[in-house]
């Protein structure tokens, strides 16, 4: 009988929760999706960003 078994290794908590800490707190790492994009009802440009470590969105008229 051949023993095909990987062992199990648990991920540490920094492994877990990489790149999260930085985004709770506030420090996202933000990146342009669309970039001038004409919004009808606010009758601006819009520009979408979105974190690239938690994938949050925001968008700024300008």
């Amino acid at each position: 009988m051949s023993d095909n078994i990987l062992p199990f290794k648990r991920p540490s908590a920094k492994e877990k929760h990489k790149g999260k800490t930085l985004c709770r707190s506030g420090f996202h790492k933000w990146k342009v999706v669309t970039e001038k994009k004409f919004d009808v009802k606010q009758g601006k440009l819009v520009t979408v960003y979105e974190c690239s470590r938690c994938g949050e969105r925001k968008t700024t008229a300008h």
